[in-house]
């Protein structure tokens, strides 16, 4: 069964203590409500390496599956440079480091309300308190 039910804050976090377990870099939270109709939500952050990329992505996969959320659909897995993981109101970007730079998706959503997770952050509990804007 696919869980659906606006848990958005649980979604996010379930995203981010996965992303951290991995090790992700500049971890990012653009609120997207009212910009966009196609998601409330992007996550995004980095590795330093293709594998570390697909790593992020299973990792996130994995615990999304443990806590009931399917994802509509995934995008660029196999070149690990950026994958898309598309959890309906959240999509979450994972990207190769310098290929963030090259899209620049903080630039092009600038006028979105943005947050990101303290780098020394290893997992969260809640957003609050671990989100500097």
């Amino acid at each position: 069964m696919v869980k659906r039910e606006k848990d958005q804050e649980g979604m996010i976090v379930t995203c981010i203590n996965a992303s951290l377990e991995k090790k992700a870099k500049d971890i990012t939270v653009i609120e997207l409500k009212g910009l966009s109709a196609f998601a409330d939500y992007f996550l995004i952050c980095s590795g330093t390496s293709n594998r570390q990329v697909q790593a992020i992505s299973g990792a996130i996969q994995d615990k999304m599956k443990e806590a009931g959320y399917l994802p509509r659909g995934i995008e660029g897995e196999a070149a690990g440079t950026w994958i898309l993981l598309d959890y309906y109101e959240l999509v979450v970007h994972i990207f190769y480091a310098p290929v963030r730079v090259f899209y620049d998706l903080e630039g092009l959503w600038s006028e979105a309300p943005k947050a990101q997770i303290e780098e020394e952050a290893v997992s969260i509990g809640s957003l609050a308190g671990a989100i500097r804007y």
